[in-house]
């Protein structure tokens, strides 16, 4: 079975079992003023953009920025069309003490199995999670994601979303298709969303012209 294509939808957190005291609210602006509608608090920003030769260009430079230790949960994304669950992983597993799951979770399940493994391991124990697939399979036939793009049928850029995570007072930025994390410098909790945002905005200034971006929060409901 293959990953369907899929964004991000809100859904995906309660099939995996994640409470619903959290969720995901639209980002309108990456801006102070626009930011200041996000509630808080904010554990997780999600960036979706277009897959450039400009981006590819700027990550061959980022090689030597990829942060390790133990200190942040991390795992590749090896198949097609799962960024958006990837990032969902991401930004739940980093929050873990944060979250309530409920009985019988598949994603507390999988942290719960994965915790002390290394980024290659939990790679591997996902690509062999069938759960987790079929959960992703079945939000993504559903529709209604989160976040969205339109593009011409003859455009075939491909979309990717990563996230932003505040760990242990450093912001993180999560993105499976690398070799780890990096670590964009000291945050906060009050300061975060603003941190998160001016990281993104270089993403849009990097694109010269391209609009098709998209941001939602992950914040306490």
């Amino acid at each position: 079975m293959e990953w369907t294509p899929m964004e991000l939808n809100p859904e995906l957190m309660r099939c995996l079992g994640v409470s619903e005291s959290w969720r995901f609210v639209d980002v309108v602006g990456l801006e102070s003023e626009q930011l200041s509608a996000v509630p808080k608090p904010c554990c997780a920003l999600m960036l979706l953009f277009p897959l450039t030769h400009k981006h590819e260009s700027f990550r061959q430079q980022q090689a030597d920025k990829v942060a390790g230790g133990s200190e942040v949960y991390f795992l590749k994304q090896t198949a097609g069309n799962s960024c958006g669950t990837i990032a969902l992983l991401h930004a739940v597993a980093n929050n873990k003490s944060k979250m309530t799951f409920g009985d019988g979770s598949i994603l507390k399940k999988f942290l719960d199995e994965t915790a002390n493994m290394s980024p290659d391991g939990r790679t591997k124990h996902l690509d062999k999670n069938q759960a987790i697939l079929e959960a992703h399979n079945e939000v993504a036939m559903q529709g209604q994601c989160r976040v969205r793009y339109q593009t011409p049928e003859a455009d075939k850029v491909n979309f990717h979303l990563i996230a932003f995570v505040n760990v242990n007072g450093q912001l993180y930025e999560f993105d499976g298709r690398m070799d780890g994390p990096v670590k964009h410098g000291a945050t906060s909790d009050e300061s975060f969303t603003v941190d998160a945002a001016k990281v993104c905005r270089g993403f849009i200034e990097r694109e010269q012209g391209e609009v098709r971006f998209s941001s939602v929060a992950l914040c306490h409901s």
